[in-house]
C-alpha cells in the first residue's frame, strides 16, 4: 500500500508540476521590415493606380490640385536619357506646357505637379505642399500618337520612386528630378 501511495503522490506532483508550468508559446519569427516600394496610396482594395484596369472595369480619376499647391509650383526638372548615345540631359519645363525632346519624335505634355501625391478612391491630389512624394502628370506622344500612359488621361512620374509605373521606350527614359517653386 505504501508503494501505491508513493507512486500516486509522485504522479500527482508531476501532474501538478505540469499544470503549473507555463506552456511555452511558439515565438513568431521575426520578419524583415517592409520596404517602401512606392507612393503611399489610400485606395479601396478594388481600385488600382492610374493607367491600370481592374478586371475589365476602368476607374476614372479626377485630379484635384489644392489652391496653395497650384500657387507654389511653376515647373519641374526632367532628366532625359538617350540610351543610344548614353547622353543624359536635364531640362526645366513649365507646367501645363509641351516639351519636344531634342533629336527625337517624342513630345511630353506636362500636367500638374503634386508635391505630396495621394491617390484616393477616385481622386488624385496632393496631401500637402511638402515634398513628401513628388509626382508630375505627363502624356508622352511619338509622332503625334500617345504612347504613355497606355490608357487614361495622365501617366505619373515620381521623383522618389522612378521605377513606379515608369515611361518605357526603346531609346529614351524620362525621369522627374524635382519641382520648381515660383
Amino acid at each position: 500500500m505504501k508503494k501505491f501511495l508513493s507512486v500516486a503522490m509522485i504522479a500527482v506532483l508531476l501532474l501538478f508540476g505540469a499544470c503549473s508550468k507555463k506552456e511555452e508559446q511558439p515565438q513568431p519569427t521575426p520578419q524583415a521590415p517592409m520596404m517602401k516600394q512606392g507612393p503611399i496610396v489610400e485606395t479601396p482594395s478594388q481600385a488600382l493606380p492610374p493607367s491600370h484596369e481592374a478586371t475589365g472595369q476602368k476607374v476614372e480619376y479626377n485630379v484635384v490640385v489644392p489652391p496653395d499647391v497650384k500657387d507654389k509650383w511653376s515647373g519641374v526638372k526632367l532628366i532625359i536619357e538617350d540610351k543610344q548615345t548614353n547622353k543624359i540631359q536635364e531640362y526645366t519645363v513649365k507646367l501645363s506646357s509641351e516639351f519636344k525632346i531634342p533629336d527625337s519624335k517624342l513630345t511630353i505634355k506636362l500636367g500638374d505637379f503634386l508635391p505630396d501625391f495621394k491617390l484616393g478612391a477616385q481622386v488624385i491630389t496632393s496631401a500637402s505642399n511638402n515634398l513628401v512624394n513628388p509626382a508630375v502628370g505627363v502624356v508622352i506622344y511619338e509622332d503625334g500618337s500617345q504612347i504613355f500612359p497606355e490608357s487614361g488621361e495622365w501617366g505619373w512620374l515620381y521623383a522618389k520612386h522612378p521605377t513606379m509605373h515608369p515611361f518605357q521606350h526603346s531609346r529614351f527614359s524620362v525621369l522627374l528630378k524635382e519641382g520648381i517653386a515660383k
